[in-house]
């Protein structure tokens, strides 16, 4: 047989039976020295911190927001939204503060219906009368009533702290989204807007969360345009002022989707898109009738007050609005308001009209100087980072577009106007820790550090606050005014003030508020009609009013001596 057949032969055998497979024993695990803990209790551990953190945030907020409402009489607007929730519920009807549509004041009324108060539904009146009358002249509790219609608004904004914690968290990761609600908890406006019966921060919420929807519609547009919709609808069901963000959450749905669906070709996800945009707008119409129909099913509008006529393209744009009466006469009064000659106040200066730039200096002033920084570097990153810049349109532009028609408003009352600032910003600021450098964390700890400082240096007077490069809430006065600073939520502890510093001394009043004085123990004469002479004792002044103090007021305030501060927002003078 030759070599070259010997191989063939060798090559056809078939193979012999490979050996069968020794079980190898697992080696056997190191035993931990005595004493230390199994690797998983730090990694349990590790998982809680998270919800901890959470909770700690959201608790430490909740305490001063109710520590807040508790002890804060009401506010200038809070007694006309407190009276028309309790009138919705009683009697079912769209009478009083037209200008705001129902669905905040609907919030406000759970806490109403807990409270039970009397309500003389036969009462004649405008809407400053009948807040007044419900709260000292039905034989209310003020104290109570408002402490629940503030509470409604409390859980939401503790809510909207959750939004704004996923929103950052899905951008930048876990570390992102808890700085971002540090940010968020410990911001005095929010606080301090959080704990009022009004309708700014519910309605900054609603704006934030449909944004959030929205930015998650590119993954699964079918379950989240409607959401989104939704919630745009329930801030526009809130405030007016949330319309402007109705063409932005357009624009974002429609870029949502067509991201989401592009993969099927440009035509199918052009349709699509624009079919989103649609969407968002005809379940934000349905929300706002649904709100009204809350109220009553049958929309009866019977204003308590003369709805101003509006003409030109102000009149042209209200009466295509696709939305009830009530919303629409609404939309009349707000431009008769705009067209209204307000005083404003600025560092010293006291003008009528607006100024441009009103917003932007008093958010530099009410705005804590680390989450200024991280403010300005979450925009940075989130446009500089490749990974993040999808997300910039949504975080920035929203609050944009609604900044700038804030500006062109005619009234220069507070940073209330721009409260969406410190939340969507919040989101932004948290993208910070997206950037790779070990610099990153540590910085972004330390700011959020000073910022909580700063928050609880300045409990529990958050209305009044102002940061440190401004001289903190002790010095807000000398630079802002109204809301700002002044909204008339500190007599109360004037009452108490007088009562335990100032027993039976005369007193010369100039208080700019919505509540009653002589209900809390506070007596006291008008000193305005009254020759300067005579007016000797206790002068005690608003903030607000001193700020923009004209005449005799000014020169009483020019020949007495400051010996006390409430609250940062009343001043008592010795004369």
């Amino acid at each position: 047989m030759t070599a070259r057949e010997q191989r063939s032969v060798l090559s056809a055998a078939p193979a012999a039976p490979a050996a069968p497979a020794v079980p190898v024993a697992p080696a056997p695990a190191a035993s931990a020295p005595p004493g230390s803990a199994a690797p998983a209790g730090p990694l349990r551990y590790r998982r809680l911190l998270v919800p901890l953190l959470v909770l700690l945030l959201l608790g430490q907020m909740a305490v001063a927001m109710v520590n807040s409402a508790a002890r804060q009489t009401p506010t200038i607007d809070e007694p006309v939204y407190v009276a028309t929730a309790t009138d919705y519920l009683r009697e079912h009807r769209l009478r009083y503060n037209p200008e705001h549509p129902p669905l905040g004041k609907l919030v406000v009324m759970a806490g109403v219906a807990v409270a039970d108060p009397h309500y003389d539904a036969a009462f004649t009146g405008d809407q400053g009368r009948i807040g007044r009358h419900l709260l000292y002249e039905s034989g209310n509790d003020p104290w109570r009533l408002m402490l629940w219609a503030r509470l409604p608004v409390i859980a939401l904004t503790l809510l909207f702290g959750l939004v704004v914690l996923a929103f950052a968290r899905e951008l930048a990761g876990t570390a992102a989204g808890v700085a971002a609600l540090a940010l968020y908890a410990f911001s005095p406006d929010v606080i301090a807007h959080g704990s009022l019966a009004t309708l700014d921060m519910p309605a900054t919420g609603f704006v934030l969360t449909s944004v959030w929807l929205v930015w998650r519609a590119r993954r699964r547009p079918a379950l989240y345009v409607p959401l989104a919709g939704a919630a745009l609808g329930a801030a526009v069901a809130t405030r007016m002022s949330a319309l402007p963000a109705v063409p932005v959450l357009m624009l974002l749905a429609a870029w949502s989707v067509w991201h989401a669906r592009r993969s099927r070709g440009r035509s199918a996800a052009r349709r699509e898109a624009a079919g989103a945009a649609v969407a968002v707008v005809l379940v934000a119409v349905a929300v706002v009738w649904a709100a009204y129909l809350a109220v009553d099913p049958r929309l009866r509008f019977t204003p308590a007050e003369a709805v101003p006529d509006v003409g030109g393209i102000h009149g042209l744009l209200v009466e295509l609005l696709p939305f009830p009466d009530a919303f629409r006469a609404g939309m009349r009064v707000q431009f008769a308001f705009e067209d209204y000659p307000w005083q404003g106040y600025l560092f010293g200066r006291v003008y009528t009209g607006s100024l441009w730039y009103y917003l932007p200096v008093a958010l530099l002033v009410k705005t804590p100087l680390g989450t200024l920084a991280l403010w300005a570097g979450g925009a940075v990153v989130l446009v500089a980072v490749r990974r993040l810049r999808p997300a910039a349109p949504y975080v920035l532009l929203p609050p944009a577009v609604l900044l700038a028609a804030a500006m062109t408003g005619s009234r220069d009352f507070g940073t209330r106007y721009a409260l969406f600032m410190p939340v969507f910003l919040a989101v932004a600021a948290g993208g910070v820790l997206a950037v790779r450098r070990r610099w990153a964390p540590w910085v972004t700890g330390a700011l959020v550090m000073f910022v909580a400082v700063s928050s609880l240096r300045t409990y529990p007077y958050y209305l009044p606050y102002s940061n440190e490069a401004f001289g903190g809430p002790e010095q807000t006065r000398l630079r802002l005014h109204d809301s700002n600073v002044d909204w008339g939520q500190d007599l109360g502890r004037l009452a108490d003030r007088l009562k335990r510093r100032y027993p039976g001394e005369r007193v010369w009043l100039v208080y700019k508020g919505s509540g009653v004085p002589s209900y809390y123990g506070v007596h006291g004469s008008d000193p305005r009609g009254v020759p300067p002479g005579e007016v000797r004792g206790l002068l005690v002044v608003s903030d607000s009013s001193a700020a923009k103090a004209r005449g005799s007021l000014a020169e009483l305030i020019r020949t007495s001596r400051p010996i006390d501060d409430v609250g940062h927002s009343i001043t008592i003078y010795r004369r």
